[in-house]
């Protein structure tokens, strides 16, 4: 009998727990839009430790939809780079447009990002060749060095780039972010007898057109209106409760 008793109850509870009338009610969080605008501290901190770098880039990022962003960078950049047959100098200017989407799924007011992307960059710079060097055909070791200090003017560069970065909030307005960054090479205007062996915006262009980049950023973000975001909750009600009867009027 009390094994009955024990059963009885265990099932009233078991069907007390799992019937439990569930209304979903709407909450609203609010969303912002607005114009987000930074810069890269990678960049930032090569001018300190290497001497023989001089740059910057400002970045911004324009909220379209919940998940769509419209990005732009742009920055300068002066590199002198030893090879082991040249010593050059790459300056000039970029520019870089594209779209980033966010996969990140944000929990109520949350507005912190798991992105990726593409940008179509266009950088016009000048290339100045310091000094090559001439190796002897009889022994390696025997060597010339010249100084023709001759600078070419007037190139550029277009290429593609896949992004794919983080960007988390650390205060209200504040942003962090570190993306990392694969090039490919669309078109280029080259010096005669010399290649295009850095270029500002692209970075160092390996073989087949290829290059590799990354940023730090810190970027602040400018409200501009908001939009209201249904999060939707559980009300919870017990069916086992009394109920109130309906009272049918006449």
């Amino acid at each position: 009998m009390s094994t009955l008793k024990y059963i009885i109850s265990f099932g009233l509870v078991l069907l007390s727990s799992i019937g439990w009338a569930q209304d979903s009610l709407p909450h609203f969080y609010p969303q912002r839009y607005g114009l987000r605008v930074g810069v890269d501290l990678y960049r930032v901190a090569r001018n300190v430790y290497d001497k023989n770098y001089n740059g910057f880039e400002i970045e911004a990022d324009y909220r379209l939809t919940k998940k769509l962003f419209a990005s732009a960078e742009l920055g300068k950049e002066k590199m002198t780079k030893d090879e082991d047959q040249f010593n050059f100098t790459t300056n000039g200017s970029f520019i870089k447009v594209g779209v980033d989407y966010n996969s990140h799924q944000n929990w109520m007011d949350l507005e912190n990002m798991i992105y990726a992307g593409f940008r179509y960059g266009f950088s016009s710079f000048s290339q100045n060749l310091n000094s090559y060097t001439i190796y002897s055909p009889n022994s390696y070791f025997d060597k010339t060095l010249e100084t023709p200090n001759k600078k070419y003017s007037g190139l550029s560069a277009h290429w593609v780039e896949f992004v794919a970065g983080i960007r988390t909030r650390i205060f209200d307005n504040v942003f962090l972010g570190f993306s990392v960054r694969l090039n490919g090479l669309v078109h280029q205007k080259e010096p005669e007898n010399f290649e295009n062996l850095y270029i500002p915006g692209y970075n160092k262009k390996y073989s087949g057109g290829i290059g590799v980049g990354m940023n730090y950023t810190i970027s602040y973000l400018i409200p501009l209106y908001k939009s209201q975001k249904v999060v939707k909750t559980i009300e919870e009600t017990n069916p086992l409760e009394d109920k109130k009867p309906e009272v049918k009027k006449k």
